[in-house]
């Protein structure tokens, strides 16, 4: 008995001296109601609720991932709505835009099949209130075909159509109606031919010289060869500014450099075309100087820059000459082939833009393939001389055309605007037959300035006529 009690006591003293357990530990008591130890509990037993517990955290993790597949589900229900939306909205524009290309085309192709004798100018104006139309109208569709304006443009290509042909039913129709619709319905660019049409309020030079009854003036038995009679005025346009690219500067170049061999080594100190031009004016207004001399020296000079090879090829396959090998065909042409006078045009800008400046093919005054028109001829807004202009540019080209490259061409300059059109394939005029060249110098001509320098020491008369003859 004594020493059970002795034991108790030792435990009650013990557990005194221990931080409190009751937390960690369960007791056991005896059967006689006295404690006998201190047991620690399942380390997995948990209190109802508590965090802790591997139940609730598994259904927490199957929660999770319960929400997580119906999220991903929901996601894929609105995914397959996208596509199937996207897919009605692709086959639906798909139609749409193959509608508006059918109805461009469609206007296209009926414009294009129509017959020149059945266009007249009011179709053409027609076509440009239809224009308009396409351009005020909104785009609420927002398609590919309306934001390139395939409509506008199909209109735009069928209204130049209709103009080219009616220039080929009726030319004066076709210069009335460009004067009335250009440049405030047309631009002067989109026109196939501008050489007869008013620039703005600028009339044509040739319609200048011109009496009220179409003929020449300079024709009329009762003006007097004096200067104020045949002064013919220069242009009031702005000067362009040209742009020389590196094959421009060479083949000026070359060209200075024929024609110093060509005049028995006239040269000039200055730079690019201002040089060649005092060139050909020093060679001009040498004593005794005849047009034909300038015409040969020219010619000369463009067989010079061509090389010997490009003539003989040119006349084979694009003037069809047969060259001569022996058989009864040498010499005589087949040709000119269709498509000499348009494949030249392409051609032309490139090479004698050195020359002339800027430049773009377009129609002759009868429809066909085959013009060119020099935007402001370099030649002719840094001369300021029609003498120039017809001497060493107009009729040699047209004479080497001809007899070296066996294609005819027509150049007829604009001198009021100093714009320029060649027609390749076109038979050219005389100057002095050609009613829309006009007679006379211009006014500011430095060539006439300094004929009348010469005229005063020789003591001539109308020697400021010479260099610009008809």
């Amino acid at each position: 008995m004594k020493s059970a009690l002795a034991c108790q006591w030792f435990l009650l003293l013990v557990g005194s001296t221990l931080p409190s357990t009751s937390s960690a530990f369960t007791t056991v008591t005896s059967s006689s109601g006295s404690s006998l130890n201190k047991v620690p509990p399942n380390r997995f037993q948990s209190v109802k609720g508590s965090s802790f517990s591997p139940v609730s955290r598994t259904k927490r993790a199957n929660s999770r991932i319960f929400q997580q597949e119906q999220k991903n589900q929901n996601e894929q229900v609105a995914n397959n709505d996208s596509l199937e939306n996207s897919s009605m909205d692709f086959n639906s524009r798909f139609l749409a835009e193959a509608r508006a290309t059918g109805e461009a085309l469609s206007l296209l192709y009926g414009y294009l099949s129509r017959d020149d004798e059945q266009v007249t100018p009011n179709d053409i104006v027609q076509i440009c209130d239809e224009i308009d139309l396409v351009i005020q109208s909104n785009n609420p569709n927002n398609l590919l075909i309306e934001s390139l304006a395939l409509k506008q443009k199909a209109l735009e290509l069928s209204r130049y159509h209709l103009l080219v042909k009616l220039m080929r039913k009726d030319y004066s129709a076709y210069v009335e109606t460009a004067k009335f619709l250009s440049p405030t319905r047309i631009n002067r660019l989109d026109l196939p031919n501008v050489q007869d049409v008013p620039y703005n309020d600028i009339m044509p030079s040739m319609a200048v010289m011109r009496g009220n009854n179409g003929d020449d003036k300079n024709n009329n038995s009762n003006n007097q060869d004096t200067d104020s009679s045949l002064l013919v005025d220069d242009c009031t346009l702005e000067n362009m500014q040209y742009q020389e690219s590196l094959l421009d500067k060479i083949l000026l170049s070359i060209f200075r450099n024929l024609v110093e061999k060509n005049t028995g080594g006239i040269s000039s100190p200055k730079k690019g075309i201002e040089g060649l031009l005092e060139q050909g004016r020093t060679f001009m207004l040498q004593p005794n100087q005849t047009p034909q001399a300038q015409h040969t020296m020219v010619k000369e000079t463009l067989g010079g820059l061509m090389t010997p090879f490009l003539p003989p090829f040119y006349r084979i396959f694009m003037s069809g000459i047969v060259p001569n090998v022996g058989t009864p065909w040498d010499g005589k042409q087949l040709g000119p082939w269709f498509y000499a006078p348009w494949l030249t045009t392409l051609v032309t800008p490139t090479f004698f833009g050195f020359l002339v400046g800027p430049s773009r093919p377009n129609r002759r005054r009868d429809g066909q393939r085959g013009g060119l028109v020099v935007e402001k001829c370099k030649f002719l807004q840094e001369s300021g001389c029609k003498g120039l202009c017809l001497h060493q540019c107009k009729i040699p080209a047209q004479e080497f055309f001809k007899g070296e490259l066996g294609l005819d061409l027509t150049v007829s300059p604009n001198f009021a605007t100093q714009e320029c059109q060649w027609s390749f394939g076109e038979k050219p005029l005389a100057p002095e037959e050609d009613p829309s060249f006009p007679g006379g110098c211009l006014k500011g001509c430095e060539s006439r300035l300094a004929m009348m320098v010469m005229a005063q020491n020789d003591g001539t008369s109308n020697a400021s006529l010479l260099s610009c003859s008809r």
